[in-house]
């Protein structure tokens, strides 16, 4: 029978500093969160224009034209949510991004909890505790300018929350919920998932082992009325900023991303095009085929970035041994909810890292819930194999599993460091040649702006005549293209078609027979 020993309190406080130790081996390694991707550049940008008494604004048109204004600079996330540019301002000007190196931290100390929580052993939580730090695809972005660690913490608080309201019928658990679900969608969008899954958890009732029914109607409405209205205090004072600014209190906009028949689309300009007809007019065949490219794609991200290759088949046999478990329920609603939503709602987004983010609230409970998994197998095996030392084969597949995501964390870890690095490269060779007062249209005006000070927008989903309405809106100077051009601007980059008002002003590259790797740039010359 296995022995309950629960970790003791200063385990607490060493698996938060053993993840500071982490961070601070990445540092001396040369990785300082330096932003290496679009999402990481805008929200880096936007906490350092924060800083400068820009206040919370863009210079350029990072992501979408879906909410943007006319012109620069315009008001800041129109369209993603502002916590992690907030968070992220606090550390601007410091050699170690801290912000994010406290929120990983804080994540590893809630999956040692869940750990303990779950399998009441200090094995239990140590495992667990140690998957967060080396955890495949996602350790080298812990410490990255972006939403990761700042959802991962506040997602998987609420969702510990609720599961604890449902545990203990006590509604300053799901007030607690609630407030931390306010934080998460601050930080994401996703996050209005946690507020709907709150309200079902609070609702739903719990049956007792004696009499066989749960909480009443009354207490369970006052469960849900105590998450939903802390909720609703956090989120109150970006509403309101919205509303102000005369954009909608939430950016509706983005529920326009459901519509799009290809990820291109989400660059459309102007963007009011995208709508269920427009959805509907792509045909039965071709929806049905690109939910099932969604559904294939967000599996195999299940099983490589939340399963860590190797464990996602125990984490499913420890969850449905499990499923009856109240302190569960949010969890794998919320879990079930948001595969849903990535895959047959808003496929494209989920498939291109709307899933990866926002699945980090669910890392500390599917990593428990995998531990738990794997004693089930040595339990069921030992039953039949006598010869079998059940408490011998638990400790050795967790140490292998410890190991296994170590390595494989430290590699990937290096590699995806080693291509942000150079990520810039091209981008700060062109700052050097354009005019300073350049306004770019670019495919990642957040990265470009990082690396040269220059304001711009996104290249859009359209021909020569849609660049020429995007330009003559936002005064756009210059158009860069790259191998990352929208399809119907490939045979302007090839050579193939020319534009009154463009005059080629630079090529880098050009020096062979494959054009991937030119970057051309075009001056605008409009009356």
């Amino acid at each position: 029978m296995r022995s309950r020993q629960p970790p003791r309190r200063r385990e607490y406080a060493a698996i938060f500093l053993l993840t500071l130790a982490a961070a601070c081996v990445m540092t001396v390694a040369g990785y300082t969160g330096q932003p290496g991707y679009t999402d990481a550049y805008y929200y880096h940008n936007a906490a350092v224009r924060l800083t400068q008494g820009a206040g919370l604004t863009d210079p350029y048109v990072a992501i979408t034209y879906i909410g943007a204004r006319g012109a620069l600079p315009q008001p800041g996330h129109l369209y993603w949510m502002p916590l992690a540019s907030l968070v992220v301002a606090m550390g601007v000007g410091s050699p170690v991004p801290w912000p994010m190196v406290l929120l990983w931290a804080g994540l590893a100390t809630t999956a040692f909890w869940c750990g303990a929580r779950l399998g009441g052993t200090r094995r239990h939580a140590w495992v667990v505790g140690l998957l967060v730090i080396f955890s495949g695809f996602y350790t080298a972005f812990w410490l990255q300018p972006d939403t990761f660690a700042l959802y991962g913490v506040t997602g998987a608080l609420s969702l510990a929350g609720m599961g604890l309201g449902r545990a203990r019928r006590d509604w300053r658990w799901f007030a607690c919920s609630g407030a931390l679900a306010g934080l998460a969608h601050l930080a994401r969008a996703d996050g209005l998932l946690l507020a709907a899954v709150l309200a079902l958890a609070s609702l739903w009732p719990v049956p007792t082992q004696d009499s066989g029914h749960g909480a009443s109607w009354r207490e369970r409405a006052l469960h849900a009325g105590a998450g939903l209205l802390a909720y609703a205090l956090v989120m109150a004072p970006w509403l309101l900023r919205n509303v102000a600014l005369g954009a909608p209190p939430l950016p509706a906009g983005g529920l326009a991303t459901m519509w799009l028949r290809s990820y291109e689309e989400i660059v459309n300009y102007p963007p009011d095009g995208l709508t269920l007809q427009h959805f509907l007019d792509w045909g039965v065949g071709n929806i049905l085929a690109s939910r099932w490219g969604a559904l294939a794609t967000n599996v195999q991200h299940f099983i490589a970035e939340q399963g860590l290759l190797v464990l996602w088949p125990f984490t499913l046999i420890g969850l449905w041994k499990r499923r009856n478990d109240p302190f569960l329920s949010g969890v794998w609603v919320y879990a079930l909810g948001l595969h849903l939503a990535m895959t047959f709602a808003f496929a494209y987004p989920g498939m291109r890292g709307g899933l990866f983010h926002s699945s980090t609230a669910l890392l500390p409970f599917w990593f428990s819930l995998g531990v738990l998994g794997i004693d089930d197998a040595v339990r069921w095996v030992a039953a039949r194999r006598r010869a079998w030392n059940a408490a011998q084969a638990r400790m050795l597949f967790s140490g292998a599993l410890v190991v296994m995501m170590a390595v494989l964390s430290v590699s990937l870890f290096a590699a995806r460091v080693a291509d942000w690095k150079t990520a810039g490269t091209p981008y700060a060779t062109l700052g050097a040649r354009l005019p300073g007062d350049a306004v770019v249209m670019v495919n990642d005006p957040a990265g470009f702006y990082y690396h040269t000070g220059l304001p711009g927008v996104v290249v859009p989903n359209g021909g020569v005549a849609t660049v020429r309405a995007v330009a003559a809106q936002y005064g756009v100077t210059h158009v860069i293209l790259d191998v990352n051009r929208t399809p119907p601007l490939s045979n302007l980059f090839l050579g193939r078609e020319e534009a009154d008002f463009l005059t080629e002003v630079l090529l880098i590259g050009g020096d062979d027979d494959d054009p991937a790797n030119d970057i051309r740039v075009f001056e605008v010359n409009l009356p």
